[in-house]
């Protein structure tokens, strides 16, 4: 039986998440594995508590089918194994450094992604009626 889908918050701004999203949209062609959903819109505000939102840094967000909260690193790991195939190695790899080391790399990634990969413009990308179902973008 397969595991059910992971929800991926992401920086609805950033070029870098939304082509991190289009590369995960890409790859779950059934969508099985994922769903998607801004930071900061209405499914993150109801699946996340207050204390959890303060907590979170600058960075991507996976609640997973389980109900763990990943963030930096550890989500981004997440998904590439359930990516599976040579992304899940690759991601057991990375999974090998320790912790801090891997954040502080996605930390230095994060902080300068707006200046290395630009804004998403303030107009949203249309969706296909076929993806749709995969997204949650209410405000």
């Amino acid at each position: 039986m397969a595991e059910a889908h992971d929800t991926v918050f992401y920086d609805g701004g950033c070029a870098l998440c939304h082509r991190s999203v289009r590369f995960l949209v890409a790859r779950d062609r059934d969508g099985s594995r994922f769903r998607f959903a801004p930071i900061g819109g209405a499914r993150f505000r109801a699946e996340l508590s207050e204390p959890e939102r303060a907590g979170l840094p600058d960075a991507i967000v996976v609640r997973t089918a389980d109900g763990r909260l990943l963030v930096r690193s550890t989500a981004s790991i997440r998904l590439a194994e359930r990516l599976g195939g040579l992304h899940a190695v690759l991601a057991r790899g990375f999974a090998l450094l320790p912790v801090r080391l891997r954040d502080a790399l996605y930390d230095a990634l994060a902080r300068s992604r707006y200046r290395l990969f630009g804004r998403v413009g303030e107009v949203c990308p249309v969706i296909s009626a076929k993806l749709s179902e995969r997204f949650d973008l209410r405000p």
